[in-house]
């Protein structure tokens, strides 16, 4: 059973993520919980909160959540009756980042599918705060969803990679099962002006090799003097259609998840981004 986490803030880019998700995992015997926080709109106008109004407007909102998420159900069971799928809503007095930690830990989530942006969110910036924050500190791969990003199966995915990381099995099982089901084409770029590798990554490179094998793998290599540009072209000359990447300490994408706008970063994420987190779990 593949469990799945969706966040919403009920904006047309949580609902369009919730559809993709939906969608990829159309033939995975899947549980979905749906999940809103509060937490933060109870507090919003503290100017105008008093303590004693605290506990009044927690009530309201919890029930305005509760809802709008049974209203999201609805709406999925109509434009998705599959038999394969369950439903859970969860409303929630609590931050996102301590409820999806909360949630990832007790329900043993395979995947956080979630909007690039939410219904406040700067468009200057390529990831919305609350994305930004679940990338970062939730322990669980994360997909991220595109504004307005139409569904289009994963039939061409790459995967940067300088083979120095320890790859975790139930990550890469994950980006495996998940292609397989439409048979994907995974293009492992390496970043290196040499090109050689290191037995550290010869050994690292037949380990992506023995846990993606149930997919059509390609080993390619660019000297390009800069990794975002390399990778921001490689999809943009080889019609590529989802990116995964690995989040771990010092790695590339640490590096661009700690950046704030596009101009800092020169690569543009517009295709759905799987954040693997390269953590050991169960």
């Amino acid at each position: 059973m593949r469990k799945i986490l969706v966040p919403t803030d009920f904006s047309a880019n949580a609902m369009n993520a919730l559809k993709f998700a939906l969608e990829l995992f159309k033939y995975d015997r899947s549980e979905f919980f749906i999940m809103h926080t509060y937490q933060d709109e109870i507090y919003a106008d503290n100017a105008l909160l008093k303590r004693e109004n605290v506990a009044k407007a927690a009530e309201v909102i919890g029930a305005k959540a509760e809802q709008q998420l049974n209203e999201i159900l609805e709406a999925v069971h109509e434009i998705s009756p599959n038999p394969r799928h369950t439903y859970t809503i969860v409303s929630a007095n609590n931050t996102l980042i301590d409820e999806s930690d909360s949630i990832v830990d007790r329900e043993n989530i395979d995947c956080i599918v979630m909007g690039t942006r939410g219904q406040t969110n700067d468009r200057k910036f390529t990831f919305g705060s609350n994305t930004l924050q679940v990338l970062k500190y939730v322990q669980s791969p994360v997909l991220a969803i595109p504004e307005n990003y139409t569904y289009t199966p994963p039939r061409h995915i790459l995967f940067p990679t300088n083979y120095m990381i320890p790859y975790k099995r139930r990550e890469l099982k994950l980006v495996c099962e998940m292609a397989s089901k439409y048979k994907a084409t995974i293009d492992m770029l390496h970043v290196s002006k040499s090109g050689k590798l290191s037995i550290r990554q010869e050994d690292n490179q037949q380990f992506l090799r023995d846990e993606l094998c149930k997919n059509t793998l390609n080993f390619k290599t660019t000297n390009n003097t800069s990794i975002s540009n390399a990778i921001y072209t490689y999809i943009k000359e080889n019609a590529i259609d989802m990116l995964v990447m690995v989040n771990t300490r010092r790695s590339f994408l640490e590096d661009i998840l700690l950046q704030s706008t596009i101009k800092k970063l020169s690569l543009y994420i517009d295709i759905p981004f799987l954040a693997l987190q390269n953590v050991r779990r169960d």
